[in-house]
């Protein structure tokens, strides 16, 4: 039986100062080290005392996240740049209300690879692109429990992957989530399903 918890980071400084993440590289705030501290030992109660590998996205926002719950497991983290947020290009780091002013929302007809109006930005294939082969290698691994440090919109991307939904058939999966927030995948040896047991879940966090 495989199990793979995603987490999304904790609040990251570029929320408290409504700045536009993606690849913008910030640290947690003091909340975000707290929440943090709590997702791990929510992840905790869940694995017990099972063999566990974390994987995380590089940026810090998630690799601080994720070493919090390394320190807890007292197991190392992987980091990769493959599990990063979208990245919003020019837009990374700018108030929010500079990219609301700007960002033009993906027609019906190609969700997959509009860039929204922002020079550098990623479309929502490119970051397919990378997160799928990445969350098929972690699976490959023979380690029946993962944990996954990630970001908001990942996630989606992260859980289709899973799902072995086509990239093609992406262009309109939306799956929101809290920061902090935990989602618990699992495969059955015998039917080989891909369930997903719990949606980003953050009942762990004070607020």
């Amino acid at each position: 039986m495989k199990d793979i918890f995603v987490v999304t980071h904790t609040q990251s400084i570029h929320h408290e100062e409504d700045r536009v993440g993606g690849w913008y590289d910030t640290d947690l705030t003091a909340r975000g080290q707290e929440d943090a501290a709590a997702t791990a030992e929510r992840l905790l109660a869940l694995v017990g005392g099972k063999e566990v590998e974390i994987h995380s996205s590089d940026l810090r926002r998630a690799s601080q996240t994720a070493a919090a719950i390394g320190k807890r497991f007292q197991r190392p983290v992987a980091e990769t740049a493959d599990l990063r947020e979208i990245s919003y290009g020019v837009a990374g780091g700018k108030p929010q209300a500079w990219l609301d002013a700007r960002y033009i929302p993906a027609p019906d007809d190609n969700r997959l690879d509009f860039s929204c109006g922002i020079d550098g930005a990623e479309t929502r294939r490119q970051v397919a692109a990378r997160v799928y082969p990445c969350i098929s290698a972690i699976i490959e691994r023979p380690c029946e429990t993962q944990i996954i440090v990630t970001h908001g919109f990942t996630l989606t991307l992260v859980l289709a992957a899973w799902m072995k939904v086509p990239i093609d058939a992406c262009g309109f999966l939306s799956f929101p989530a809290k920061s902090g927030s935990i989602t618990h995948l699992r495969q059955d040896d015998f039917f080989r399903n891909r369930a997903v047991l719990c949606l980003a879940d953050a009942a762990h966090l004070t607020c």
